[in-house]
């Protein structure tokens, strides 16, 4: 690929339709809630490493209007929107001393404020029905859920970024 700024533009707009079609596919398979986002994200990877970060951030915030936008489900939108940019702070992240606890810290703040915001500022009242149906003891398991996952991705994310650089040279 030749590395012109109009070629870098154009693989992130086709990379950003890719992920758009993917925060899409909730619709159709219900249980990607959490999924689509997450392939979303290893998408904005390969932005990354391909287009810059520039690119990468120009990259996100297409991809989680559009998905807030066009999405059948609000709350993978809103997960995207929420978290979808952990790729272009994760070289950061991963340079500090005490990293894990940084990401463990910033992954848990960033869903309880989200799902606060969607339950008591946009009155998604499902989703708090949700949970209070699951009960304290099932919405613990689910956070404590979501915080293995999230390391899972990150270790996903990161071997990403060692195979497209390996692919690159």
């Amino acid at each position: 690929m030749r590395k012109t700024p109009a070629a870098k533009i154009a693989l992130g707009g086709m990379l950003a339709a890719v992920a758009v079609v993917i925060m899409n596919l909730v619709g159709i398979i219900p249980v990607a809630t959490f999924v689509c986002p997450m392939l979303s994200m290893m998408i904005l990877t390969l932005v990354l490493r391909f287009c810059g970060k520039r690119i990468g951030w120009a990259w996100y915030g297409a991809v989680a209007i559009l998905s807030v936008l066009m999405g059948p489900d609000k709350e993978a939108a809103a997960i995207f929107a929420c978290l979808g940019y952990y790729p272009i702070l994760k070289p950061g992240i991963d340079r500090m001393k005490g990293g894990t606890l940084v990401k463990f810290l910033f992954f848990n703040c960033v869903i309880l404020l989200m799902y606060w915001v969607l339950i008591n500022l946009f009155g998604l009242a499902q989703i708090a029905q949700e949970y209070r149906e699951l009960g304290l003891a099932m919405t613990i398991f689910t956070l404590i859920t979501g915080n293995v996952i999230f390391f899972m991705l990150d270790k996903i994310l990161a071997r990403l970024a060692v195979i497209t650089k390996q692919g690159r040279k």
